[in-house]
């Protein structure tokens, strides 16, 4: 079945509230929503969510990258031929993460709705929803409380909070959590903010908070202290930046680095290849979670169906959508009391614009 026609847009977005992590404040974001359509009249949808930090690209590295490479690449090609395509556009493609993962998902779309089911069906479907963790930016402990009093409220049960700034307001903020909510899981992200001691110290002064796991405490390019973390601490340790493709998972569990692993679509390169990375973790013993950048609902459906579709990948931090202005895809999914449940259409869900 032939490629016909490709088209894009671009969308630049505005969050509600900008928020801080340990090396950038956010209050933007610009995603990339490629259409293909084919002879048949099936036509599948994917998303980039450019992050100069996390994808290596800039908005305009893909729109360039969609005008000059995709866009020729793909016309005229079988859509079912996704590996060649995909492997093709790895040796054309300057910047291969989230404008790969947008071919990708738009190439997964197209099969599952020839088929008639969902997407995470198509992938093999092993459950028909996940509870998703919100997040709580680098805030005052004061506005953090009163921010995860009102997540509380809208029925979410897990809380993943930032740091790697201040150990000692980091300690300070999950105490006075944990004092307040006892009955929600907590998750703690250093966004690469410690030193491993620092993120040692910090385990030993909130062991009382019961976190659930520790992501990403040290600097990427630093797998030993990284692993000096997970040898110092009780708490599973989990690699976000620091997993960016297939072998850095290999390298990081063959080293007993690390116990979990974040696969976002946008970072690794699209769902085939977030598949392998956790294919890899599994094969160590390692649990997965799939995680997101600022991405539209969109984006954060195919999060979804890939989380769905796999036994090892227990646990989901899909909320990138949430502060989006203006989401043009709402509706792709349900979200309620913290569960996230995919769409029963085809595909990544039915597409109302």
């Amino acid at each position: 079945m032939k490629i016909t026609n490709i088209s894009y847009e671009r969308l630049d977005l505005q969050l509600s509230e900008p928020y801080t992590i340990a090396y950038e404040t956010v209050s933007k974001t610009a995603n990339f929503i490629l259409k293909i359509e084919t002879e048949k009249g099936f036509v599948g949808y994917g998303c980039a969510a450019p992050d100069q930090v996390v994808t290596r690209e800039s908005p305009e590295d893909v729109e360039h990258e969609i005008r000059n490479v995709i866009i020729p690449y793909l016309k005229g090609m079988n859509v079912f031929m996704s590996s060649e395509i995909l492997e093709g556009l790895k040796l054309l493609l300057k910047q291969k993460s989230s404008a790969l993962a947008m071919v990708d998902i738009a190439l997964l779309d197209i099969a599952a709705r020839k088929q008639e089911i969902p997407l995470y069906q198509f992938l093999g479907g092993y459950r028909h929803s996940i509870p998703t963790s919100i997040t709580i930016g680098i805030l005052s402990l004061e506005d953090s409380l009163k921010t995860a009093k009102e997540f509380v409220s809208q029925g979410f049960n897990i809380i993943k909070v930032k740091g790697g700034l201040s150990l000692e307001e980091d300690v300070e903020k999950m105490m006075h959590l944990r004092e307040n909510f006892s009955a929600i899981s907590l998750r703690f992200d250093g966004n690469q903010g410690y030193t491993s001691a620092e993120a040692i110290t910090f385990y030993e002064r909130t062991k009382s908070v019961n976190i659930e796991f520790f992501e990403q405490p040290t600097k990427v390019g630093f797998d030993s202290h990284m692993g000096e973390v997970t040898d110092g601490t009780s708490i599973p340790v989990m690699a976000d930046e620091s997993i960016k493709s297939v072998k850095d998972t290999f390298r990081l569990a063959q080293g007993k680095h690390i116990d979990m692993v974040n696969i976002k679509i946008m970072k690794v390169g699209g769902i085939r290849e977030g598949m392998r990375i956790n294919a890899v973790a599994q094969s160590a013993g390692l649990e997965a979670m799939v995680g997101c950048i600022d991405e539209c609902s969109l984006g954060i459906a195919a999060g979804l169906h890939l989380a769905l579709s796999r036994k090892n990948i227990k646990y989901a931090d899909l909320d990138g959508h949430l502060d989006i202005l203006d989401d043009p895809f709402r509706g792709i999914f349900k979200l309620e009391k913290g569960i996230l449940l995919p769409s029963k259409y085809s595909g990544l869900g039915k597409i109302e614009r």
